[in-house]
């Protein structure tokens, strides 16, 4: 059964309209990008972990994993196809343990408890049956797929040298398969993480033509049982921590291997699992459309959500395939978010966290405000720095068309409510299990940008004019 309600609760409407507004200039630098991303920077992953993951005295990921799965569901069809089309990682940490039951091989065992195995976990197997299932829905789902393979069967690790692993990207049907480098320095494997000195060595010493691509994992919010986790959430100062780790992917990137793409190949905010009284509310959006905007600013091609569906960060609910609030802002994200990445400078208060692209496949210029403030909201004007007039003045942008404004917050204006609603109209799936309409609310363009205080807002505007997006 699904809540129905026609718009949020007025109580909402009068909590913000009561908060401190401040007014703020904008400026969007239009005249040359800062940054391409790929056009489906929105990704999720599909794991492999089985029932029985565990952390923190807590048992989330039920079945929901890629060899469990149910896959019939109408929900999760819908969710998926909703992105026209999605892009989806399959893999982590027990990849490594997985093996295929083709050929001669004839033992397919289950993902078993296990203290001495990886990640606490025996070998777990992948039938050709439960493959052509998962390929069916790939494609009937229309999803662009990147699947990660167990390179590491039956080899063994040096007494002497240290054996690393490495994520490469192939394209068409792409696969992220799990090869070996022999590095004799002697550093350690970051397991996914950015770690300076093993990216600069792993590049370095791979050659051309040898990596097509460069994941790496971001978990800035740390473990997931972190009493702390909304302050870090709501505080930009530790927000703007993980630069250092786009900025570091980037610089290393543009030493060794400029035509690379970087990937955020796994990002779900907390560490195992997510956390339960955080991921699965509207305050994680805060989080994840921050680290979006902020990976696109580094040029970071792909930001894969850990995960789809499955433990507390899932962009659905492991059991009812509902989706949760991140949902919605990431498909909003992948809708109106262009490739182009353009530079944007404001003065004012740190919370108001914006981001600008070119308008996805449409004139005109994207934008997404994060306002991380309890009490005070943002009346915005915009200004476009014009080519030529470094030194001068912005010109304030008038515009005459209407200005497309989609507003996220949460339903009762509680941050951590896991309902979102869109231009005041809750989100929740029809009576068919389809995704709400997601229509913007048409502004006059001589009205300030209004963001609420403790709320999320894309706006389009069609008639800005920004030379890097013609």
């Amino acid at each position: 059964m699904y809540f129905k309600f026609t718009f949020c609760p007025i109580i909402l409407l009068l909590w913000a309209s009561l908060s401190f507004a401040q007014n703020v200039n904008v400026v969007i630098h239009g005249a040359a990008s800062i940054a391409k991303t790929d056009d489906n920077i929105v990704c999720v992953t599909l794991d492999w972990w089985p029932a029985e993951k565990c952390d923190y005295n807590q048992c989330p990921w039920g079945k929901a994993g890629i060899l469990n799965l149910d896959l019939r569901y109408g929900a999760l069809i819908n969710a998926i196809k909703a992105f026209n089309p999605l892009r989806i990682k399959g893999g982590g940490s027990l990849q490594d343990n997985v093996v295929y039951k083709v050929g001669e091989v004839s033992n397919c065992p289950h993902f078993m408890k296990r203290e001495d195995g990886l990640f606490g976990f025996s070998q777990g197997c992948l039938s050709m049956e439960r493959w052509d299932q998962l390929n069916r829905f790939f494609n009937h789902t229309g999803v662009k797929l990147t699947f990660g393979l167990n390179a590491l069967f039956g080899r063994k690790e040096s007494q002497t040298e240290k054996v690393h692993y490495f994520e490469r990207i192939q394209s068409r049907f792409i696969l992220i398969w799990k090869s070996t480098i022999w590095i004799w320095d002697g550093c350690k494997s970051p397991g996914g993480f950015y770690e300076e000195k093993w990216f600069n060595t792993f590049l370095e010493v791979s050659g051309q033509g040898i990596v097509d691509g460069l994941t790496h994992h971001i978990y800035n919010l740390g473990p997931g049982d972190d009493p702390n986790m909304m302050n870090k959430i709501l505080d930009p100062s530790y927000l703007n921590q993980v630069s250092q780790t786009y900025k570091g992917v980037s610089d290393v990137v543009n030493k060794f291997r400029p035509q690379l793409g970087a990937w955020v190949s796994e990002s779900g905010g907390a560490l195992n699992g997510g956390s339960k009284d955080v991921s699965q509310t509207f305050a994680d959006g805060f989080w994840y459309l921050d680290q979006m905007g902020m990976a696109s600013t580094y040029d970071q091609k792909v930001f894969c959500r850990q995960a789809l569906i499955g433990g507390n960060y899932g962009l659905l609910n492991a059991t009812t395939f509902v989706p949760n609030p991140d949902y919605y802002g990431a498909l909003l994200w992948h809708r109106l978010m262009g490739s182009t990445v353009l530079a944007v400078t404001k003065e004012s208060d740190p919370n108001l966290r914006v981001y600008a692209h070119c308008a996805k496949k449409k004139p005109g210029v994207s934008l997404i405000f994060i306002n991380l403030s309890k009490d005070r909201s943002f009346n915005i004007t915009l200004s476009n720095a014009k080519p030529g007039d470094a030194g001068k003045p912005n010109y304030e942008f008038v515009g005459k068309q209407n200005i497309e404004e989609y507003h996220l917050r949460a339903l009762t204006g509680d941050i951590k409510d896991d309902i979102v609603c869109l231009n005041d109209v809750p989100m929740v799936q029809t009576d068919s299990e389809d995704i709400p309409a997601m229509d913007p609310k048409l502004v006059d363009a001589s009205t300030p940008i209004s963001i609420a205080a403790q709320s999320i807002a894309y706006v389009t505007i069609r008639d800005f004019e920004a030379p890097a997006c013609v």
